[in-house]
């Protein structure tokens, strides 16, 4: 069995800097590698803001997200990334060509003994475990957004996945400090998404078809099952580009009426004009203070 001591981590945007915080603030040495270096000098300025968020949510002391931040090595050079990795954790964007073609590489330059997860959100793990080159020690490792908070890891192998290179990733995903939870089969969105993309395309229908506005629907929700945050509120945590990819990829592939006009409003009304959520301080709502984060909200 692999002894996962090294983890790299590929790709340093949203969720790909928050799994490599989290798994270097459990102990673990963590490289990560992007495309170029200018995107890693902006990961760095992530890291630090992660650091404080720990410490706000957390009550991490500094002297823990120091010895975090110390456990990060940075890379542009994938053979120099993946050299010593005892497990990859891919978390690069979310398109077929992109990672297909990125496997190709690292199963060429990682060594042998190398675990690849991918962190993918809507794609299954053997629609690339052929273009790994090591599909028994392939599988997926999916987080959720704001991982040290909501601290779910979805572990999900394809046929070909080894039974003990799954128990592994489930191993290490406790010892980062994550709920680990196994699927017995592949699932398109895991449990999680599988739950909560209707939730957030329907609330969008409803917007888009002009039933209701992004207020009365988010009240809705929270009144009514108690839950802290209604669709748009999940939507702007989420981030607003990951939604419009997921339904331009649908609408691409089905021409659905309804989801090529959700994608036309969504690049409309947020994607041009960069109101991407909770990231760029302005999305569905306005950030810090959102107005359903207001006491009288639900009134």
């Amino acid at each position: 069995m692999t002894t996962i001591k090294n983890v790299t981590v590929a790709g340093s945007g949203v969720l790909g800097a928050q799994i490599a915080f989290q798994t270097a603030f459990h102990g673990y040495q963590v490289t990560v590698y992007d495309i170029n270096n200018d995107i890693l000098e902006k990961a760095k300025a992530t890291f630090e803001k992660l650091a404080e968020a720990y410490k706000k949510d957390l009550k991490a002391t500094a002297e823990q997200t120091n010895a975090a931040l110390s456990k990060l090595r940075y890379t542009s050079d994938l053979a120099d990334a993946v050299r010593n990795a005892d497990l990859v954790i891919e978390a690069i964007p979310e398109n077929p060509n992109i990672k297909t073609d990125f496997y190709g590489k690292l199963s060429r330059v990682a060594p042998e003994h190398t675990i690849f997860a991918t962190n993918s959100s809507t794609l299954l793990p053997s629609q690339f475990a052929s273009a790994t080159g090591r599909p028994a020690q392939f599988l997926a490792l999916h987080f959720a957004n704001e991982i040290w908070k909501h601290n779910t890891a979805e572990i999900m192998g394809h046929p070909g996945t080894d039974n003990e290179v799954f128990r592994t990733v489930v191993d290490f995903a406790g010892s980062i400090g994550m709920v680990a939870l196994p699927l017995h089969k592949e699932q398109p969105g895991y449990i999680v998404n599988s739950l909560l993309v209707p939730l957030l395309s329907a609330a969008t229908d409803l917007l888009v078809n002009e039933v209701a506005d992004i207020q009365t629907i988010d009240k809705t929700w929270m009144v009514a099952t108690g839950a802290p945050l209604g669709p748009f509120g999940i939507l702007d945590v989420v981030g607003i580009t990951t939604a419009y990819n997921i339904n331009k990829m649908a609408a691409d592939q089905t021409q659905d009426a309804n989801k090529i006009k959700t994608v036309a409003y969504l690049k409309e009304h947020f994607i041009d004009k960069g109101k991407l959520g909770v990231a760029t301080g302005q999305g569905f709502y306005t950030y810090p203070d959102p107005a359903y984060a207001d006491p009288d909200f639900l009134k």
